[in-house]
């Protein structure tokens, strides 16, 4: 059975309804909330997309997309998103949206290899959203008024949440703390990159780690990210590489750190092409979706994915997203979260 948090004196602030009741109030003001303060219009996502197109998020690159074949296609095979990274930018630019505007989208995926526990599920619900903007916005201080305003979004979802229910009480900080990974590792050198994590977070209780794909100077990565949609090896300000980062907050109910969002600047042609070259992946410059990156036919743009039963199970003080989210759960695992007193949906 894979690893359960076991928060001592645990009990559920809501009821079943009371719950469910509070997922569609969080779903339908955060999304609102989001759609204000970013500019972005609604639109129909995909559930699946054609394999070889290179359309599909490929994550950290080990994880096995769900297939199946399509008889009217003579079986092309078909794969379950993973998220919709690409596919957003494909869709501002068949939609000609201008710089300043943007797409929000809600995305569901099955991640078959995910390892289960209290935030990871077969599951994965987000809106996924994209903005176009100009070739001058492509620089730090912007990515962090976009994240400044993403955890307004937040805070003001936490307030209606606690005013609508009195035994619910606010614990997000006013402000967001900026770090670069590799300032991050030289802050806690010892430290792996999950304890570095819940580290800086129980100091600021909300932080934006900067700069996520790229090697850092121990020669590890702080995480894994795909090479063809966040822009990560860009050389910024002081020498240090990326535009794109995690939301994270220290949550208070597991007592650790809990990753609320991953977004970024996009690659634009010559980070692609360099990213591709240190990944080794240079033979994706033939898909589809990099054809189209290269012959200049995509907008520059920024995006990333907000989690819904994760920001949902946070401002609703859950143990486990399984309290928020209907998925599958080894019966072992059902079980003890049952006998703990967090009832798996």
């Amino acid at each position: 059975m894979s690893t359960i948090i076991k928060p001592e004196h645990y009990h559920a602030l809501l009821d079943t309804h009371k719950t469910e009741q509070g997922i569609k109030l969080i779903k339908d003001f955060f999304q609102e909330n989001l759609s204000t303060e970013l500019r972005l219009r609604r639109v129909t996502a995909p559930l699946f997309v054609l394999q070889g197109l290179g359309i599909n998020d490929d994550l950290n690159g080990v994880e096995r997309p769900v297939t199946f074949p399509i008889k009217d296609l003579g079986d092309q095979k078909a794969e379950v998103v993973h998220s919709l990274a690409k596919w957003k930018r494909l869709t501002l630019a068949e939609y000609n949206v201008k710089p300043g505007y943007g797409v929000y989208t809600d995305m569901n995926a099955i991640r078959a290899d995910e390892e289960l526990d209290n935030l990871h599920s077969l599951y994965v619900d987000q809106w996924d959203w994209e903005a176009v903007v100009t070739r001058e916005q492509r620089n730090l201080a912007f990515l962090k008024s976009i994240v400044e305003r993403i955890y307004a979004a937040i805070r003001r979802t936490e307030y209606l949440v606690c005013e609508t229910y009195e035994n619910i009480k606010p614990f997000l900080p006013e402000q967001i703390h900026f770090i670069h990974s590799e300032d991050l590792l030289q802050m806690y050198p010892d430290l792996s990159p999950k304890e570095r994590e819940d580290a800086i977070c129980k100091k600021y209780g909300a932080v934006f780690i900067i700069g996520i794909g790229g090697k850092l100077s121990n020669g590890e990565k702080h995480d894994g990210r795909a090479p063809d949609y966040d822009d990560w090896s860009t050389v910024a300000e002081n020498g240090k590489e990326g535009l794109n980062g995690d939301i994270l907050i220290w949550y208070p109910v597991l007592e650790r750190s809990f990753e609320l969002s991953s977004m970024g600047i996009r690659v634009d042609k010559e980070s692609l092409l360099r990213q591709l070259k240190i990944e080794g992946k240079e033979d994706r410059e033939q898909l589809y979706f990099h054809r189209r990156l290269l012959a200049d036919e995509l907008p520059l743009s920024i995006g990333g994915g907000i989690g819904q039963s994760r920001l949902c199970m946070v401002l609703l003080h859950k143990a486990h997203i399984g309290e928020i989210q209907a998925s599958i759960w080894p019966e072992e695992m059902r079980r003890e979260c049952a006998k703990l007193g967090m009832p798996l949906i």
